[in-house]
């Protein structure tokens, strides 16, 4: 089993794709030890690859702006994924129905997305339903959109008709839209992760960021987005700062004194 792993990933495979079909035959010897068909799962225990996660990306306001404007027409669907966080099946699946225009939310309770050919409806990645802030002006604009239609239809469907497609929508609009911004090696979900640092440079706190990005955890958002909030260590520092006068005789040591520069130590000694 292992060297077989070894021959996937000499082959060129990713640790994600390895891990994927590691996880897909150990199921079947699962189902082959409950049919009594072999005696024990010889993938139980097999050392998998390390799976490295990429650096997210995060465009900056001009960038997305930018990026906006030359998707033209759709520029409104880089403007939701990159305001709001949005996964792109959640985005597809959101219906004119989940618009709220007076609390100025979306309502994330679906997900769509390609498996084979078909277009496979489920629930968001935590199936959990929640609520997702939208800012006022792009309210507005969604408002708009969805004008005249029925509260099930699709608020962005596919120029035939039904959900739009990821690879579809990526060839068709955000490519083009890339290209004409000048913006290089860009994907998709870098919209959500530009969502995320947005929202945390506007002062948004962890909890805040995990609801709106549909983390299962704060855990999880401080995992991949750590280092874009306010380090908090040098406040604690400062804020504890105040109370070393009233210990600085703990212990025999003179903490004052013992933290003066050597000129000012000198001086003191001479005054003995």
């Amino acid at each position: 089993m292992t060297s077989w792993l070894g021959r996937l990933s000499a082959e060129g495979l990713s640790a994600g794709t390895i891990r994927k079909v590691y996880l897909v035959l150990s199921m079947m010897l699962d189902a082959a030890v409950a049919d009594s068909r072999i005696v024990r799962n010889p993938a139980k225990g097999v050392p998998l690859p390390r799976q490295t996660r990429k650096e997210p990306r995060f465009l900056s306001a001009d960038e997305l702006g930018r990026l906006i404007t030359a998707a033209g027409d759709d520029g409104l669907h880089i403007a939701v994924l990159g305001l709001t966080g949005l996964r792109f099946g959640e985005f597809a699946a959101l219906r004119v129905g989940k618009l709220d225009p007076v609390r100025h939310r979306l309502t994330v309770s679906q997900s769509v997305s390609v498996v084979g050919s078909q277009m496979v409806w489920t629930t968001p990645k935590t199936h959990r339903t929640r609520s997702v802030p939208v800012p006022p002006a792009l309210t507005a604009r969604l408002v708009d959109a969805a004008g005249g239609r029925d509260r099930n239809d699709l608020l962005f469907p596919a120029p035939m008709g039904g959900p739009i497609r990821l690879n579809n929508w990526r060839r068709r609009v955000f490519a083009p839209a890339c290209e004409a911004a000048g913006i290089a090696g860009a994907t998709p979900h870098d919209l959500r992760h530009t969502a995320a640092s947005l929202a945390i440079a506007a002062g948004a706190n962890v909890k805040a960021v995990q609801q709106m990005l549909g983390h299962a955890s704060a855990a999880m958002t401080l995992d991949v987005y750590a280092g874009l909030f306010p380090d908090d260590l040098d406040a604690v520092g400062r804020s504890l700062d105040g109370l070393v006068p009233e210990m600085c005789h703990f212990g025999g040591v003179d903490v004052e004194k013992q933290g003066a520069p050597a000129s000012t130590r000198a001086e003191n000694r001479g005054k003995r």
